[in-house]
């Protein structure tokens, strides 16, 4: 499978350091949008500076995006500006997990941003994307979502728990 939004580079192509400036065009963001579930990708951009390091590469930079997420609660339109940071390293070296199934394993922050280095290969655009896979509020909510659920009739948190019901026992109680 061939990623909405690409670009490869090598070892040697990269060499001591280099530059990265991406900006997706029309259908490239409309492939993301489809791969991400998002309404819209008004934009998209990637500001990196690779370099070699031992075993791989060393890629450090930046996404910019605006979004069209739906809400979580209502489907609704939800905008959103993301702007993240990136720290990543892609090594050759990385084995498979050979821990056993039943052994707890612990990580740090450090081992969170390091990615194969598959055939010399670094693809710094789809790392991109992946980034911003992560850095999407999971449940967006749209400013109006409480005041529609309630005209709807949905009842929320308070209304519904188990703390409802005993408010409900002791208002009749009162």
């Amino acid at each position: 499978m061939t990623p909405e939004f690409s670009h490869s580079l090598t070892v040697a192509e990269i060499g001591q350091g280099r530059s990265i400036d991406l900006t997706a065009d029309e259908q490239q963001r409309a492939s993301i949008s489809q791969r991400l579930h998002l309404i819209d990708v008004r934009q998209f951009s990637l500001s990196a500076k690779l370099s070699s390091i031992a075993g791989g590469i060393k890629a450090v930079g930046h996404i910019d995006a605006e979004v069209v997420q739906r809400c979580a609660a209502t489907d609704l339109a939800v905008p959103a500006k993301i702007s993240e940071e990136f720290d990543l390293r892609f090594l050759t070296d990385i084995e498979p997990d050979t821990a056993p199934e039943d052994e707890e394993i612990e990580i740090n922050s450090d081992d969170c941003d390091i990615l194969p280095l598959e055939h010399g290969r670094v693809d710094i655009a789809e790392a991109a994307v992946q980034t911003l896979s992560l850095a999407l509020d999971p449940f967006p909510r749209h400013p109006d979502a409480d005041r529609i659920l309630r005209e709807k009739g949905v009842l929320n948190e308070d209304q519904t728990g188990p703390f409802a019901a005993l408010a409900q026992l002791r208002a009749k109680k009162d």
